[in-house]
C-alpha cells in the first residue's frame, strides 16, 4: 500500500473502551464501490467481489463503467451474494455469446449487441434502475460532446448497453436525446462520479492492466503494437489523475487482482484463473488494510516499475 497509510500500531486497548475500527470498516460511510471497464476482465473483479463479500463489505453505492457496469448492477440487485453467480457466469461465457457475428443490423458496429442483452436477461435484474437493492449509476459517454453521462434512473437494460456500447463494437444507444457509447472514454474508473454522488470513501474494483503501474518496455515498432501502447497511456493517464485528484480529498482504496498477465479483450477462456487469482490477492490485500484519512490506499509499485518510469 501507498500513500500515507503504512502499517500502523496502536497501544492496546482498556477493557471499556471501543475498538477502534480496522481495514473496510475503517472507512467512512457513505462508501461507494466503483467498478471499472474492461471486457474479459470483468473476470477479475468477480474476484475481488469474492474477497469483498466473505468479509461481510456491503457498499452504500455502486458506480460502474462498461463491463463494470453490468457486474456493478447484478451486485446491486444481490448485495452480499453475487459473486457465486457472477462466477458461474463468468467460467462458462465465450466469445460467440457477447460478440455473435452475423447480419450487422447497422453501419455503426462490427457486432450487434443481441449477445449482451441475452447476458442481461438472464441476470433477472429489475427494469428500472431505482429498483435495484442498492444506489447504481452506469456511465456511458455522450458520442457528439464527450461529456461523461450518469445514468441512475430509468431503463436498467438501455444503460447497460449504452455503459459497455464500445465504439464500432458494439452499437451506440439512444436515449434521452443522446447518443451513447461505452463509459470508458470519459471516465475508465468512475470514481469521480463516486465522489459526486456524495460518497464518503471509495471502493475501486480491478482496473486491469490499464491502472497498474507502468512497466519499462522497448518502444513498440508494429503498427497493432503501437495503437495498443499507445491506448494504454491514454487510459492510464485517465485513470491516475482521477485517482490523486479523488484520493486527494476522501479515502479511496485500490483492490489489486494479482494478475501480471492479461488475456486477449475477446479471450474468456482465462475467466477461472483471473476470479482465483484476483480472489486470493484482494484477501491479503484487505486482510492488511488500514485507514487513516483521506489518501490513496493500493499495492506499492513494484521497484523495477519505479526505476523504470523516468527513462
Amino acid at each position: 500500500m501507498t500513500g500515507d497509510e503504512g502499517t500502523r500500531f496502536s497501544p492496546p486497548s482498556r477493557p471499556d473502551e471501543v475498538p477502534t475500527p480496522v481495514g473496510l470498516d475503517a472507512l467512512p460511510r457513505p462508501v461507494a464501490a466503483v467498478v471499472g471497464g474492461g471486457g474479459v476482465l470483468g473476470a477479475a473483479q468477480v474476484g475481488v467481489g469474492y474477497a469483498l463479500e466473505q468479509r461481510g463489505f456491503v457498499p452504500d453505492l455502486i458506480i460502474g463503467t462498461s463491463v463494470g457496469a453490468l457486474n456493478g448492477a447484478i451486485v446491486a440487485a444481490h448485495p452480499g451474494q453475487a459473486a457465486p453467480w457472477l462466477d458461474r457466469v463468468w467460467t462458462r461465457l465465450r466469445r460467440h455469446e457477447v460478440y455473435p457475428l452475423g447480419f450487422l443490423v447497422s453501419r455503426s458496429s462490427v457486432f450487434a449487441d443481441r449477445g449482451l442483452r441475452r447476458l442481461i436477461t438472464r441476470a433477472e435484474l429489475p427494469s428500472r434502475i431505482e429498483q435495484l437493492e442498492i444506489p447504481f449509476t452506469a456511465v456511458a459517454t455522450d458520442l457528439v460532446t464527450g461529456a461523461e453521462v450518469l445514468l441512475d434512473r430509468g431503463d436498467l437494460e438501455s444503460a447497460l448497453l449504452a455503459s459497455a456500447a464500445i465504439p464500432g463494437v458494439l452499437p451506440p444507444v439512444d436515449r434521452d436525446g443522446r447518443t451513447l457509447v461505452d463509459g470508458g472514454v470519459a471516465a475508465y474508473v468512475p470514481v469521480r462520479a463516486a465522489q459526486q454522488a456524495g460518497a464518503a470513501s471509495v471502493v475501486v474494483l480491478s482496473v486491469g492492466p490499464e491502472g497498474s503501474p507502468l512497466c519499462p518496455t522497448v518502444p513498440p515498432r508494429r503498427a497493432a503494437a503501437v495503437v495498443a501502447r499507445a491506448g494504454l497511456l491514454l487510459f492510464h493517464q485517465q485513470i491516475e489523475r482521477d485517482l490523486h485528484d479523488v484520493s486527494s480529498q476522501i479515502p479511496t482504496v485500490v483492490v489489486p487482482t494479482g494478475i501480471e498477465t492479461w488475456p486477449a479483450p475477446w479471450d474468456f477462456r482465462h475467466s477461472q484463473r483471473l476470479i482465483a487469482t484476483a480472489a486470493h490477492t484482494a484477501g491479503r490485500f484487505l486482510d492488511g488494510l488500514r485507514v487513516n484519512g483521506p489518501g490513496l490506499y493500493r499495492e506499492a509499485a513494484p521497484a523495477a516499475s519505479v526505476a523504470g518510469a523516468g527513462r
